[in-house]
């Protein structure tokens, strides 16, 4: 069975998406009650959002009372993989090794962390 390749998604909906992930399930408001503060999005804009990763198909709903309760219809590994595979391809050409690089350099990663990552470099 082949997977179906959905739409990219805006950084807004990837957003909402990985609160509905952590969430399992969610409801506009919910949804919106996560969101930080500072991000000043109305609750119209969630709506909206969770309607179109549902057109996208990264979420579907059902009906609780008079509210819609989003789940998603895929899972975060899978996204995860296809996004890091596309961003791979298409800025390194298929090395991962300019990526890795690029993070061990620009991110703070602590010592359990690397020591982490050496085991996993030692089993590939």
């Amino acid at each position: 069975m082949t997977r179906r390749k959905r739409p990219a998604m805006s950084p807004s909906e990837t957003e909402v998406l990985r609160l509905v992930w952590d969430a399992k399930e969610a409801t506009v408001q919910k949804v919106y009650e996560a969101l930080p503060a500072k991000r000043k999005v109305t609750y119209v804009t969630v709506a909206t959002l969770l309607r179109r990763l549902e057109e996208k198909g990264y979420l579907k709903h059902r009906l609780r009372g008079k509210a819609f309760v989003y789940t998603p219809a895929v899972k975060k590994e899978d996204v995860i993989n296809r996004t890091i595979s596309d961003l791979v391809q298409r800025l390194f050409g298929g090395n991962p090794v300019p990526l890795m690089q690029h993070l061990a350099l620009h991110s703070e990663i602590s010592d359990e962390e690397i020591e982490r990552l050496r085991d996993l470099a030692k089993k590939k």
